[in-house]
């Protein structure tokens, strides 16, 4: 039986469940579907390991793993997610954010398993890169089998597609030339040998193709000499998107997203696999990762956000939802997007239990738990408890924790830990990025009298009783009061002399948390300290 029998499943909406429906429809559809023939559906995920793992690595499986869940909740079918290191791949040129890059420079061509770890932690390069990718994946409890390129290219587990791609060389050819440049079809082959004189990836021309042999004949570049050999057991790599197809044929992928900039190898791959009578994955093109400049996040250079980075100023949920948000969408990814990414986060788990069924599971936060949301609640935004942190001027835990007890006094370190890790991150969000640029604004003859005001609204018609929305209307008044045309000139004159920073939170929430009597106590020294 489908799990979700008894809703609707027409009326599902997000992104993973219209993903998952294209794999269902593509083996028979919901009502009349058919487990493959290996038992199972495969999910697939690539990683070029020629630099280190990056955030938008994390991002796809992530994004994978949400199509996977959404789809076993529609049918009963075993499935397979497999993350898969193009690690036999040769070097092409020297990342920027790694050590001994003079070292690596002596290894360009060669296979990143083949040179040595500049880390000088690991067997190899490839070795090193693909164990920083695994240990972030775990770190976030992915469930997902591991594939090396150079395994299993090495261990004959490819042979039998490999030899299928010779004996349909032809083929293959008439699909990739007209897609080249006129000097790069001179020299274009499916197969790039490994030197047995330097070890190097060859993009060479390959003379004389030998499906009967299973093998092709080069002329090596180092001494010009006729060489044959055989295309199995990992004496020759694939091309790129002959490589992918190949792979999607001998690990029977059903299902695999990319980038963009992946769309044109996506078509040859598919075409490839057509024209030998095999089936393509279902795939998803997704959007790039944009850094603050707009530019597009590489793995080699090391620009935008990593992993790490974003846990320091926001949870792993928080940085599920920003994968989970428009994948078809281009996004900039830089430390600004956090908060309000983590406010998102919480406004969606604030709204959850009050959504019927359906809306429940189209939601981010069903996705981002794969169905098993944890215990969190908070009506007190990110935004707010860093601007707390601010006008404390404390990075002691307690402190923050006796105001938000004072606002709640319900939760607690024990029974919310979710919102004790949020008091964490908006102490390292506040030293990193706030603390830094904090420039306080002076109470001056010009406006002394905008505080004296807010002050004695303060004290005469607002006590503990009134909402966030009571005191945030009353403080509209303040600013229409003293003539400001827009409004967020004023709420920014208070942030600059309360704050000093010229954005905050919504003052009516952040005053009912910080305290009516502390607020008070605030604008008084900033106005004792004009008076001086």
């Amino acid at each position: 039986m489908n799990k979700l029998d008894l809703l609707d499943k027409s009326n599902l909406k997000s992104w993973p469940f219209k993903e998952a429906q294209q794999i269902l429809k593509k083996n028979g559809g919901l009502s009349n579907f058919k487990t493959p023939e290996k038992g199972h559906i495969v999910f697939e995920t690539g990683y070029g390991p020629s630099g280190l793992p990056h955030i938008g690595t994390f991002g796809e499986v992530v994004r994978t793993t949400m199509v996977r869940n959404a789809f076993v909740s529609l049918i009963e079918c075993p499935t397979k997610l497999i993350t898969f290191s193009d690690d036999m791949d040769g070097l092409r040129k020297v990342p920027e954010n790694v050590p001994n890059k003079e070292m690596l420079s002596k290894y360009i061509g060669k296979p990143l398993t083949s040179i040595p770890d500049p880390f000088e932690k690991y067997e190899s390069f490839g070795h090193h890169n693909n164990a920083k990718l695994r240990s972030f994946l775990d770190e976030f409890n992915f469930e997902y089998d591991f594939i090396s390129s150079t395994e299993r290219y090495k261990s004959g587990f490819f042979d039998n597609t490999i030899i299928e791609i010779l004996q349909n060389y032809e083929k293959i050819l008439e699909i990739m030339l007209p897609t080249l440049r006129k000097e790069r079809k001179n020299t274009y082959s499916p197969f790039l040998p490994l030197s047995e004189e330097t070890g190097n990836v060859l993009q060479v021309q390959v003379d004389e193709y030998r499906p009967k042999n299973n093998s092709i004949i080069y002329t090596e570049p180092t001494n010009q000499k006729k060489v044959e050999v055989l295309v199995t057991g990992g004496n020759c790599k694939l091309q790129w998107k002959v490589d992918w197809a190949m792979r999607w044929m001998a690990l029977g992928v059903d299902y695999e997203m990319c980038g963009k900039d992946l769309t044109e190898s996506v078509d040859l791959a598919s075409k490839i696999c057509k024209s030998i009578g095999k089936k393509s994955p279902v795939n998803l093109i997704y959007e790039m990762f944009l850094d603050e400049k707009g530019e597009k996040i590489s793995k080699s250079v090391g620009n935008g956000i990593s992993v790490d980075e974003w846990l320091r100023y926001g949870s792993p949920e928080s940085l599920s939802l920003f994968m989970f948000q428009k994948p078809k969408s281009a996004k900039k990814l830089f430390f600004d997007v956090i908060p309000k990414t983590v406010d998102e986060y919480i406004s969606h788990y604030n709204s959850y239990d009050k959504l019927d069924d359906i809306k429940k599971i189209d939601s981010p936060i069903w996705h981002i738990h794969l169905g098993k949301p944890k215990k969190f609640k908070s009506d007190i935004t990110f935004n707010s408890l860093t601007n707390l942190v601010s006008i404390c001027n404390t990075d002691d835990k307690k402190i923050i924790w006796s105001f938000v007890n004072k606002y709640d006094s319900s939760i607690s370190p024990e029974n919310n830990p979710e919102f004790d890790k949020l008091i964490n991150y908006a102490i390292n969000y506040y030293n990193d990025f706030v603390l830094p640029n904090k420039k306080y604004l002076n109470i001056d003859s010009t406006n002394k009298s905008v505080f004296e005001e807010m002050r004695d609204v303060l004290k005469l018609k607002i006590n503990e009783n009134n909402s966030a929305e009571d005191i945030q209307t009353l403080l509209y008044e303040v600013g229409k009061n003293h003539h400001f045309e827009n409004l967020k000139d004023f709420f920014k004159l208070v942030y600059q002399v309360l704050l000093g920073q010229e954005q905050g939170p919504r003052l009516g929430s952040f005053i009912k948390l910080y305290g009516i009597n502390q607020t008070i106590k605030i604008i008084e020294q900033r106005i004792d300290f004009h008076k001086s």
